[in-house]
C-alpha cells in the first residue's frame, strides 16, 4: 500500500507498532536492569553478607558520645515544623555532646520565632540567621551553618567529630545519633533509611513515597553499599565526618562543603566522599522490636507539590548530575549513575506506554465499527508483550513486599494500585525538570525549591523508642 493511500486509521496502526516496539525494547532493557539488582540483593542475602542487624535499643538510645557532635537544619519558611521537630530532636537525643544549628534567614521572621520558641531554655541548640536575603540554595544555608561551627570551634576551643544533616520537618531516631557515633570508626559518611509516613488524607500522592523508599532503602541502596560503589546521601539522617567536611571545604576554595549551585546537593555529597576515597556505609538496623532505625517524615500529599519536588531531584541529579559529576569511577560506579540518571528517559516511555493505551483503545473501537483491522501480533512483539507483562508483575510483587515489610500489608497492597500514580507523576516531574534545567543554560538563577510540608510526623504518631516520648 503506497503511503498517499494510507487513511488516518492506517496511520494510527503504523504508529502504534512503532511506538509499541520503541516502548517494549526500552521497558525490556530496565527489566534487565532492575533484574540485575534483584539478583545480587538475593545472593547478597542468601551469603548473609547484606542483611539487618537488630540492637537492643535500651543499650543505644542516649548512650553518651565518643566525640561532639553538630546537626545542621537548613529552614526555610518552616514555621509550621521547626518548632515540633526541635523539641522532638532534643527529646530523642539528650547527649550534652549534641549542639543543633538551625540556619533561617533575616527574610523569614515567622521561622525564627518559632526556632526560638522551641529553643528557648536549651544551651544545645543555636539559631544561625544567614546574611543574605532568601532563600538562596539549600547547599547555601548549610554553607552558613558550617561556618557557624567554625566559629565555635576557634571560640571555644572545640572540635567537633561529625556533622548529621537534617530537614526542618524530620523526626529523628533516638538510636541513629549513637549509631552514627559508633559508625565513624569504620566509614566517613553514613546514610540511615528515609521512613516516609502514612498520611490519612493522602493514601496515594503521599503514600507512593513509602513504595519508592521502601524498595529503594530497603534494597537499592543496601547493594550499592554491599558492592562498594558509591551512594547518594538521602540529605536527611546522614552523618558525616568533620575531617572530611574540611576536605570538601578545601576542594571548594573554602566557600564551604556544599556546592551552593547545585539543585541536589545531598545526592553529591555521597558520590564526591567515594569518589574521593572516603569510605561510605549504609546502615541498615532494627530495634529488638522491628521498629527500622531510620528518620520519619512526611512528604507531600498533594500532585503539584510532589511533581515540583521530584522535578527538583531529576533535574539535579539526572540532567545536572552528568554536566557535574560526569562518569569518572569503575564500571560499576558508572552502572549506577546511569540508573540514577534514567529519569527521563524512564518518564519519556512511561509517557509512550500510557499513549499506547491510548491508542489501542481506539483501534479497538475502529475495528468494533469495522473502520480497521487488528494487524495481530508477531513473533518479536508477542515476545516483547510477554515479557513486559511478566516483569511488570514481578515489579509490583517486589514492591509490595518490601512496602509490606515496613508499613504492613495493607500499604503493600495499595502500593500496587499506586503504581499508575507513581508513573503520572514521574512523567510530570520529568517534563518540568527538562524545562528548569534549560532555563539553567540561559542564566536562570538557582534558588531553593522547597518542599511543601503538611503537619509535622510527630503529631498522631507513636514515636519510635523510649527516648521520643520522654
Amino acid at each position: 500500500m503506497e503511503a498517499a493511500a494510507l487513511t488516518p486509521v492506517d496511520w494510527m496502526v503504523v504508529i502504534h507498532h512503532e511506538l509499541f516496539l520503541f516502548a517494549g525494547l526500552f521497558f525490556l532493557l530496565g527489566t534487565l536492569d532492575e533484574l540485575a539488582i534483584d539478583i545480587l540483593y538475593a545472593v547478597g542475602r542468601l551469603r548473609g553478607q547484606i542483611r539487618t542487624p537488630r540492637i537492643a535499643r535500651d543499650c543505644v538510645e542516649g548512650r553518651a558520645l565518643g566525640g561532639r557532635a553538630a546537626v545542621i537544619v537548613p529552614a526555610w519558611q518552616e514555621h509550621d515544623v521547626i518548632g515540633a521537630t526541635l523539641r522532638h530532636m532534643l527529646r530523642a537525643w539528650p547527649q550534652s555532646e549534641l549542639r543543633i544549628y538551625v540556619g533561617c534567614y533575616a527574610n523569614d521572621p515567622t521561622t525564627i520565632a518559632a526556632a526560638t520558641r522551641a529553643a528557648r531554655g536549651h544551651e544545645r541548640v543555636r539559631i544561625v540567621v544567614h546574611s543574605a536575603i532568601g532563600p538562596t540554595t539549600k547547599a547555601d544555608c548549610m554553607n552558613s551553618l558550617y561556618r557557624a561551627i567554625q566559629q565555635d570551634e576557634r571560640r571555644e576551643g572545640i572540635d567537633y567529630a561529625m556533622v548529621v544533616i537534617h530537614d526542618a520537618e524530620d523526626m529523628v531516631d533516638p538510636a541513629a545519633l549513637p549509631l552514627f557515633d559508633a559508625g565513624l570508626a569504620s566509614a566517613e559518611l553514613l546514610q540511615i533509611p528515609v521512613l516516609p509516613m502514612p498520611q490519612a488524607g493522602s493514601r496515594w500522592v503521599a503514600g507512593h513515597y513509602m513504595d519508592e523508599f521502601a524498595e529503594a532503602h530497603g534494597k537499592a541502596m543496601v547493594v550499592r553499599d554491599w558492592l562498594g560503589t558509591g551512594f547518594p546521601s538521602a540529605g536527611v539522617g546522614c552523618a558525616i565526618a568533620r575531617g572530611r567536611l574540611a576536605k570538601l571545604d578545601a576542594q571548594n576554595g573554602g566557600t564551604g562543603p556544599f556546592d551552593a549551585g547545585s539543585l541536589t546537593e545531598d545526592y553529591e555529597l555521597g558520590l564526591k566522599v567515594a569518589q574521593d576515597g572516603g569510605r561510605t556505609a549504609f546502615l541498615r538496623v532494627r530495634g529488638e522490636e522491628g521498629h527500622l532505625v531510620a528518620t520519619r517524615a512526611f512528604f507531600p500529599h498533594r500532585l503539584d507539590t510532589a511533581v515540583r519536588q521530584k522535578s527538583r531531584w531529576v533535574c539535579g541529579i539526572a540532567l545536572q548530575g552528568w554536566d557535574r559529576l560526569g562518569w569518572t569511577g569503575s564500571p560499576l560506579d558508572g552502572w549506577m549513575r546511569l540508573r540514577d540518571r534514567r529519569g527521563p528517559l524512564a518518564a519519556l516511555v512511561l509517557f509512550v506506554a500510557y499513549l499506547l493505551l491510548l491508542l489501542t483503545g481506539a483501534l479497538m473501537l475502529a475495528e468494533s465499527l469495522g473502520a480497521a483491522r487488528s494487524p495481530g501480533l508477531t513473533p518479536v512483539t508477542e515476545m516483547l508483550l510477554l515479557a513486559n507483562a511478566a516483569s511488570l508483575l514481578w515489579r509490583a510483587l517486589f514492591r509490595a513486599g518490601f512496602t509490606a515489610m515496613e508499613h504492613g500489608w495493607a500499604e503493600g497492597g495499595r502500593s500496587i494500585l499506586r503504581l499508575p500514580v507513581s508513573n503520572i507523576i514521574a512523567i510530570m516531574a520529568a517534563r518540568r525538570a527538562v524545562v528548569q534545567y534549560l532555563a539553567s543554560l540561559r542564566g536562570s538563577m538557582v534558588q531553593w525549591d522547597k518542599t511543601e510540608h503538611h503537619g509535622h510526623p510527630s503529631v498522631g504518631h507513636q514515636p519510635v523508642g523510649q527516648q521520643a516520648t520522654a
